[in-house]
């Protein structure tokens, strides 16, 4: 099912779970192949930063995780909202993380409550801790239900880069596909971890939060969304 497409609900409904692989290579380690001849594309997170519009192929050509956002909350004018989140071991069904977005009167009461500065990184930023054994998993299914605005959405893709340090451990890409007006929708997104070496893994253990992610989100091949992550695997030390 590499690059499949989720069938998504009719207008204010919940779409049924589909499942998403990444498309073929996706998997790889190593940065994506290079440009056809005569073709330059930004590899920096500044020339990035630079451009009126970023791309995927942009993206795929960093070589490290970014230290900042390259779009702002504003960029998503499709108002999609990403309103629950799980992770599972697919081999054992265990639930590993679950979170679900406040309703909207825990929104107003935590607002009221906050008399400080706005956090510019407030919902696009989450701070994982595993257990040890989490690197030692084969395949782990993300379950992500988002909601649709007015507008239809267009080639709906994530790209999500892991690294350790500077290294660029995994680059996963999934395909939404198409998400009609004001819908919600729910999908399973199928990672397949890479066999690490208990070297890496001793490291990534006894440095908690240095292994980080970024996830862009591209409409029609436009970023529209990045959503920053770190991790720690010492849970239960």
């Amino acid at each position: 099912m590499s690059g499949s497409k989720p069938r998504v609900a009719a207008p204010g409904t919940s779409g049924p779970l589909s499942r998403l692989r990444g498309r073929s290579g996706s998997g790889d380690a190593a940065v994506a192949p290079p440009p056809p001849p005569r073709t330059v594309l930004p590899r920096t997170e500044a020339e990035l930063l630079a451009l009126e519009v970023i791309r995927p192929d942009h993206v795929l050509g960093l070589s490290r995780v970014t230290e900042t956002y390259l779009c702002k909350p504003e960029d998503n004018i499709y108002n999609i909202d990403f309103t629950k989140f799980k992770i599972r071991d697919l081999e054992t069904g265990t639930v590993l993380f679950e979170i679900a977005k406040p309703s909207a009167l825990e929104q107003e009461e935590d607002d009221d409550d906050d008399s400080g500065e706005a956090d510019s990184s407030a919902g696009r930023f989450v701070r994982y801790q595993f257990t040890p054994a989490f690197l030692r998993l084969r395949t782990v299914g993300a379950t992500v239900e988002f909601t649709v605005g007015d507008k239809p959405v267009s080639n709906f893709r994530m790209i999500e880069r892991h690294y350790f340090r500077d290294c660029l451990l995994k680059n996963f890409d999934f395909d939404f596909g198409f998400c009609i007006p004001n819908s919600r929708n729910t999908c399973e997104h199928i990672y397949e971890f890479p066999q690490l070496s208990e070297d890496l893994i001793r490291l990534m253990v006894e440095n908690p939060y240095e292994t980080r992610s970024d996830s862009f989100y591209f409409v029609d091949n436009k970023l529209i969304m990045h959503n920053k992550a770190d991790y720690a695997y010492n849970g239960g030390q």
